[in-house]
């Protein structure tokens, strides 16, 4: 890597070899496809529950509880009036709550529902990142 130290302080020591980051299984992925109905442009962050976001963006809220967009952290994907896109989501990690939102009991509810039905624990913890517009 250029420009980056191997000693001292801020260095980067890596081993050789691939790196395999953010390894995900199918049931843990997906793709939604989110219509922006309103007349105002609105963004959804990199953290913010799916289900949690602007009600002027249609998409099948049931089947995105407990996901977010698969963007990397502190981004957004802007979504203009009229405008439809397919776009790639994660399970949420951790937990599977994002502090400081207010998740719908119905999204819940759901949840609770598919994770008694034996989905696989998650290694990670989510961020507090959340933006729409």
């Amino acid at each position: 890597m250029t420009g980056t130290r191997d000693h001292g302080p801020g260095a980067v020591r890596v081993r050789e070899g691939i790196r395999v980051l953010n390894r995900r299984s199918a049931p843990d992925t997906g793709t939604v496809t989110i219509e922006n109905t309103g007349d105002r442009p609105v963004q959804i962050g990199s953290h913010i529950h799916l289900p949690d976001v602007n009600d002027a963006l249609s998409f099948d809220r049931r089947g995105a509880t407990g996901f977010r967009l698969d963007v990397p952290a502190g981004t957004s994907v802007r979504f203009e009036p009229g405008a439809s896109r397919t776009v790639a989501i994660v399970r949420l990690g951790g937990r599977k709550r994002v502090p400081g939102l207010q998740i719908r009991e119905e999204a819940a509810a759901a949840e609770a529902a598919r994770s008694d039905e034996g989905s696989s624990p998650d290694a990670g913890e989510s961020g507090a990142e959340a933006g729409e517009g």
